[in-house]
């Protein structure tokens, strides 16, 4: 038998998934202050086209071991959509899915900011205000949309570029710039960089990503209710 259980397997990719996910979001983010100062817009056109692509590159990766979920939201959704069915994740591999993704997560952050030197602080960037929370409602609840409105209707192969470009897109429409993923946020508390966001804001962006999650499950069960999904 393997060292490696099959369990194992799918939660080292949830790990290394979220962890190089949150790598790509503040390392391109360093990466753009520093080739582009003082031009925000510039920084962000960098940033968001990096996690674009790297997102879509890290679901190809780890989507045939875990379902490459890399967000919170997106596991507890998978349950839900899939409980009655037996399609979805069991409800016991759920709380070792959240872990993997938030020490992930946490290690992506470290790991960027040992790459690019810039010492290891926690964020001062306070970002909560009504739209910014709106933001991560709106983002989040279209992201849950996007990645269970092509696994229902059996088109999951288009997963990485779908959820890649969605997030890229989001970026830019959304006031907080989709954070959209619970783990990730709480990676970015780890930075004192570009990407970073203040611990005194962390609660109330998840807290938004949680109902942004509920409503786009809503949605999927509104819109697609006879659809049954596939794994």
């Amino acid at each position: 038998m393997s060292p490696v259980t099959s369990r194992g397997r799918r939660l080292l990719a949830e790990f290394l998934g979220t962890g190089l996910l949150v790598t790509v979001v503040v390392g391109s983010g360093i990466a753009a202050q520093q080739l582009s100062p003082g031009d925000i817009g510039l920084q962000l056109l960098e940033n968001s086209t990096a996690t674009a692509f790297g997102l879509a590159a890290l679901i190809l990766a780890f989507g045939p071991v875990s379902g490459a979920h890399l967000n919170p939201v997106v596991t507890l959704a998978d349950w839900y959509l899939g409980r009655r069915a037996g399609t979805g994740l069991p409800a016991g591999e759920i709380p070792g899915y959240l872990l993997a993704q938030c020490t992930g997560g946490i290690g992506g952050a470290l790991l960027a900011n040992a790459m690019f030197g810039t010492g290891q602080h926690l964020s001062g960037t306070h970002r909560v205000t009504g739209g910014h929370l709106l933001g991560e409602v709106v983002a989040t609840a279209g992201l849950v949309a996007v990645v269970f409105a092509l696994a229902r209707t059996h088109r999951g192969a288009l997963a990485a570029p779908a959820v890649g470009a969605y997030i890229g897109a989001a970026y830019w429409f959304t006031s907080s710039t989709s954070f959209a993923n619970p783990a990730v946020t709480l990676g970015r508390v780890f930075t004192g960089t570009f990407a970073g966001i203040a611990p005194a804001s962390l609660a109330a962006y998840v807290l938004a990503q949680l109902a942004g999650g509920a409503i786009g499950t809503g949605l999927i069960l509104l819109l697609y209710p006879e659809a049954a999904p596939r794994r």
